[in-house]
């Protein structure tokens, strides 16, 4: 299995373009160590030239333009993304559809939920309607196994996560299973699995399983601590209200990951505000002790050591 990660940073990228916190200003000046980060997305495939991609970040014409394997070669006009498949309807997760209406038709998995809120509060599927076909819409259902066309080695399953449905949403803080969910991605032709979950306000007994098998975790971690928007000046929200698990609460992300067997634990979807951010921050060192990574705009994962 391939996959390359196009943006590893929460909304708003890093430095975020309005922010003046430690770690923007820092980047900015040059007086931290750290490299700037597009807004999350990422892409898998099966035989590294046709690819899917997951969640479509505002930023998706830059992170093209720096991804050479979605260059579609031989065609005057085309693209390598052959499937779209959405884990919520998130803002940052789903505005990058606008920026590919040139290529239209799209086919677009999600939940029921998740269209929902793509069709009226910010209805993406409806406005792209009028480029040569727009979004072709495929249902997923939560906890069964599906499959695109375009890499039929792997098999996705959405599992439901504990999260928040965006601010726009109805369902804003009353949250259906549907609104947020996590991608195990098995190659069944090898056993390596991946699971991938850049939005996790808490862990149930739901993903626990998934938790547990995955080879690979390519998990939420956006904020240090739960009050960070608040330590650091710049806004009122909760990690938790937001839908995310801190990384250093006592029952946080960092302590749920020591628990578990992956032999590779990434943290993508990194808010601007997060210390890890800065290289040389304490908190990026504990971190590396603890074997945990922090993922960045191309960086390759590659799972080809885990085969069976």
């Amino acid at each position: 299995m391939f996959i390359k990660v196009l943006g590893s940073a929460a909304g708003g990228g890093f430095p975020q373009w309005n922010c003046n916190c430690a770690n923007c200003s820092g980047l900015r000046n040059g007086t931290i160590q750290a490299q700037a980060r597009t807004q999350s997305s990422i892409i898998v495939s099966d035989n590294g030239e046709d690819w899917v991609l997951c969640n479509a970040s505002p930023d998706i014409s830059q992170q093209i333009a720096h991804t050479p394997e979605l260059i579609k070669k031989g065609v005057l006009r085309g693209t390598a993304i052959g499937s779209i498949i959405l884990t919520d309807s998130q803002i940052d997760h789903t505005t990058g559809l606008l920026s590919l209406r040139e290529g239209c038709p799209h086919q677009v998995w999600c939940t029921p939920e998740v269209h929902a809120d793509l069709t009226s509060g910010f209805p993406i599927f409806t406005m792209l309607q009028h480029w040569n076909g727009g979004l072709q819409h495929h249902a997923l259902t939560p906890l069964e196994p599906f499959r695109v066309d375009v890499c039929p080695s792997l098999q996705f399953t959405a599992i439901p996560i504990l999260s928040n449905a965006p601010p726009y949403s109805p369902y804003r803080d009353r949250p259906l299973p549907g609104h947020n969910v996590a991608l195990f991605i098995e190659n069944t032709a090898n056993g390596q699995t991946l699971l991938y979950a850049p939005g996790l306000g808490e862990p149930d007994a739901v993903i626990m399983p998934w938790l547990e098998k995955a080879d690979c975790l390519l998990i939420d971690g956006t904020v240090w601590q739960d009050d960070e928007l608040l330590a650091t000046g710049v806004g009122k929200n909760t990690g938790k209200a937001m839908g995310h698990l801190a990384l250093a609460e006592e029952q946080g992300l960092m302590a749920l990951l020591a628990s578990l067997p992956a032999k590779r634990k990434i943290l993508i979807h990194i808010n601007n505000t997060n210390p890890i951010l800065n290289e040389q921050s304490p908190q990026r060192d504990y971190l590396a002790q603890q074997g945990i990574e922090v993922s960045w705009d191309g960086m390759a994962i590659h799972l080809q050591e885990f085969a069976s």
